[in-house]
């Protein structure tokens, strides 16, 4: 099965972006998606999602920025979604952080032409990972797939909240 099958039909996979290891699926899949709320032991405060395109953003947010300065990158766009009940399984409010990293997975995961939940693995309120041995083995026997790029060098992405930067 291929990694666009595989995430069609709701697998979880650790994965490297460009700044730190995420923990993600289908974003379509609720069931998916509440499954990575509770192996991050995590409430409902919003995910993110790795778009498809910078077009599938401009589909469904109000883009109130200049896109590709910040896209593909180390970036997190906060931006008010195009309908209130958009995507509301990953984000409860009007607003929906998205991402485009900056590396090669993403690439593959774009390909699915769906939007993909991506937040960091690890347990909510711990520290990210920058290795796959920095990961609880309790979250990686969790997950369908693991991608092991190595060490990653990065920290997590930069929020943009009404064109401002906001490093965390």
């Amino acid at each position: 099965m291929n990694l666009n099958k595989k995430i069609l039909a709701g697998k979880i996979f650790i994965y490297p972006t460009d700044t730190i290891y995420g923990i993600g699926c289908n974003a379509l899949n609720k069931k998916s998606v509440e499954r990575i709320r509770e192996i991050k032991r995590r409430d409902k405060k919003p995910f993110s999602v790795i778009a498809p395109s910078l077009g599938w953003i401009k589909e469904n947010c109000i883009v109130d920025m200049p896109l590709e300065k910040y896209l593909p990158g180390p970036y997190t766009l906060i931006l008010k979604k195009q309908e209130k009940d958009f995507l509301l399984h990953v984000s409860d409010s009007e607003t929906l952080g998205v991402r485009i990293p900056d590396n090669s997975f993403t690439m593959e995961i774009q390909k699915s032409g769906v939007p993909f939940v991506t937040t960091s693995v690890n347990f909510s309120g711990e520290k990210p990972a920058n290795k796959i041995e920095e990961i609880p083995e309790e979250i990686i026997k969790e997950v369908d797939m693991v991608f092991n790029a190595g060490e990653l060098t990065g920290k997590p992405s930069t929020l943009i909240i009404e064109g401002k930067e906001i490093r965390r």
